[in-house]
Parts: structure tokens; C-alpha cells; sequence
């Protein structure tokens, strides 16, 4: 962002903007029902963080059963949420640091600092889901994790990388600000 001249006040909402991506990618991974689903036909299972439902043919009717009622299932999904609501604080905390107009830059360090934690949760709860799931639960065919399970995966990859832009950033106050005194090369002939 500074190396190459773009300017502070025209780029200043780029990392709010990503940050809202991920509560996005991070609403789709807690609402959707794609975290575990049958591969192959018949499509006889399907999980999402909260319940797993099967049905015992093509074109039978689903039934479901709470993870909640395991304590792995309330943890995965505990850690996730925090994660998840750690991330809405940091959007929230980085439209508040940008929209300032003098910009607190170690006030940004702590908002990568809070990324890094919601991501160590978001992990946890990523990890703890397949692991138990899989030898927990009676599994039949050939299953995958799926496209709402890539979406959390998508929420704390965003959330790390975000984190390393929200504490470097300080590193550059000056050239953000422009208080550097722009450098020339010219040779004389």
C-alpha cells in the first residue's frame, strides 16, 4: 500500500472492507448446512455446526439430531462463535480507527493483535468439528467436508492475514501520513 504510491486516503478503507468480507464468509460458515455432506448418491447425510441430519434413501425425509447434546458439538461450536463475535469487534473497532481522522496507529496494532486471538478460536472450533464428528457419529458412504466448512476456513485464513496488516501497518506511519521527504534519483550526464 506504500511501496508503490497509493495514497492513505484513498486506500484507508481497504482493510475495513476485507475485515466485513470475513464477518460475511464467517455469517455463511455459522448459517450454512454444508459443514459435512454425502458425496456420492444416495445423498443420505448432511451436517452443519449445529445439527447433522440424514434420511434413509433418495427422496426420504430427513431426519436431524442437535450436536448440541455432545460436548465436543457445544465446543466446536462455542469456539467458533467467539471467534466469530471476535471478528465482528474488530470490524466494528476498525471502522471506528479509520473513519478518525488522525489515525491511531497503535490502537491498529491492537485490532491485529484481537485478529490473531479470534483466529487461535475460529481454528479450534475448525479442528475440534471434524475430528470428533467423524468418530462420533455413524458415518455411511463416502462423505466430504464441504463448502460452508471452507467458508470458516476462509473466516480465519482472512482473519490471520488480516491480523499481520493490522500490526505491520504502524511500522509505516510515516509514509502513510506523508511526512517522508520523497526520495529523487537523477544522474547528471
Amino acid at each position: 500500500m506504500v511501496k508503490y504510491g497509493l495514497d492513505y486516503t484513498r486506500c484507508r478503507w481497504i482493510l475495513p472492507l476485507l475485515l466485513g468480507i470475513g464477518v460475511i464468509f464467517g455469517i455463511i460458515a455459522l448459517a450454512g448446512r454444508g459443514w459435512l455432506e454425502s458425496q456420492t448418491l444416495p445423498y443420505v447425510h448432511q451436517a452443519s455446526l449445529w445439527e447433522s441430519c440424514r434420511r434413509p434413501e433418495q427422496g426420504g425425509e430427513w431426519t436431524c439430531e442437535s450436536l448440541m447434546g455432545h460436548a465436543w458439538g457445544r465446543a466446536a461450536a462455542a469456539t467458533y462463535l467467539v471467534g466469530f463475535i471476535l471478528l465482528v469487534i474488530c470490524f466494528a473497532l476498525a471502522i471506528i480507527a479509520f473513519a478518525i481522522d488522525t489515525l491511531r496507529f497503535n490502537f491498529i496494532r491492537g485490532i491485529g493483535g484481537l485478529l490473531f486471538v479470534a483466529a487461535v478460536f475460529s481454528i479450534m472450533g475448525l479442528v475440534i468439528y471434524p475430528v470428533k464428528f467423524s468418530t462420533e457419529i455413524k458415518l455411511t458412504g463416502i462423505n466430504m467436508f464441504s463448502w460452508a466448512y471452507g467458508f470458516g476456513w476462509t473466516t480465519a485464513i482472512m482473519e490471520i492475514c488480516l491480523g499481520f496488516f493490522f500490526c505491520c501497518l504502524p511500522n509505516y506511519e510515516d509514509q502513510i501520513l506523508g511526512n517522508v521527504k520523497p526520495t529523487y534519483f537523477y544522474s547528471s550526464p
